[in-house]
């Protein structure tokens, strides 16, 4: 089984983005199934968000409208949706890079 971890950085401060509240979903036909939520820890990250990842597709949803709130910014996107395939038993990264105007992705090690 797979293992899936999340850091976010916040580029536009040029530190890690603390207290963004994240979620974990399987993607299904008939809905997403919730699988973990965590909150980012004082290093932007969460080391271990599922411990035990089946083959599938998921959805990662980061709350930036909270994280701004809590920064102090105004952000342009107000939650991020990432989506990717998990298809084989390894460690999954996928760090999360804001601004208050963009974001980027990566599939990360």
């Amino acid at each position: 089984m797979s293992s899936l971890s999340t850091h976010v950085l916040d580029t536009a401060l040029g530190r890690p983005a603390q207290g963004v509240p994240v979620r974990l979903s399987k993607v299904a036909a008939d809905g997403d199934v919730v699988r973990a939520t965590g909150t980012t820890d004082h290093d932007g990250r969460i080391a271990e968000l599922e411990p035990v990842l089946e083959p599938g597709t998921y959805r990662l949803w980061f709350d930036v409208a909270a994280y701004a709130v809590a920064s102090g910014q105004d952000f342009f996107f107000p939650e991020v949706s990432v989506t990717f395939t998990v298809a084989d038993e390894r460690h999954y990264h996928v760090p999360l890079l804001l601004s208050p105007f963009a974001f980027s992705t990566y599939r990360g090690s």
